[in-house]
């Protein structure tokens, strides 16, 4: 395992090398999840990309850190970590919330991204009602409480099958981040709002 102290937070990442001339794909990943989600797309690009896989902050095996934090505080820590490994000129992939890190990321720092695949994400996610009754749900009665409700968003009925093995994974996925993580992400999901900035994206 790799971890970097990135603005006072202890980031868990992952490097695989591929050859000088071959292009860096980052991916960031979605609420609730950990980098382990990539797994099946990394072993079809593996050799072929460089690629870089972390946690942001408050999920999997990366701090919490300063509470409250938002959007920014996460481009902001990718962009350290991307410096500390002396990573320019990449492929942002950005998953949900992942996505507004990337918007955020290439209007700081628009030497780090090549291009921006922005997956499932959007200017601006949600409305503050809804991300509000998120947060109360969390807050009140934990994680497993809106387990059902965000895997019926993730995944087909036909895999949200009891017996799925892999689905019960992702529910131990999803229970089993920091909930102080979890409930800050929720908070800068909802205040962020890039939908001005899209319009300069030139990538």
């Amino acid at each position: 395992m790799q971890f970097a102290r990135i603005n006072d937070v202890t980031i868990h990442y992952q490097i695989i090398g591929a050859p000088a001339d071959r292009p860096v794909i980052v991916f960031a990943n979605s609420l609730g999840t950990d980098f382990r989600i990539w797994r099946d797309v990394v072993v079809r690009l593996a050799g072929e990309f460089a690629i870089v896989l972390y946690d942001k902050r408050g999920h999997g095996l990366s701090d919490v850190g300063q509470l409250p934090s938002s959007i920014e505080d996460h481009a902001t820590d990718l962009a350290g970590l991307l410096d500390l490994l002396s990573v320019k000129n990449a492929v942002i992939c950005g998953l949900s919330v992942g996505g507004l890190i990337a918007q955020s990321l290439y209007q700081r720092r628009p030497d780090l991204a090549r291009a921006l695949i922005l997956c499932d994400t959007a200017h601006k996610i949600g409305t503050s009602e809804s991300w509000n009754a998120r947060i109360a749900a969390v807050e009140k009665n934990g994680i497993g409480s809106i387990v059902d409700t965000v895997m019926e968003r993730w995944f087909t009925p036909a895999f949200r099958r009891p017996e799925n093995t892999a689905y019960s994974g992702y529910c131990n996925m999803l229970t089993r981040q920091p909930v102080e993580g979890y409930l800050a992400a929720c908070a800068a999901i909802r205040d962020a709002d890039f939908t001005e900035a899209a319009k300069t994206i030139t990538v």
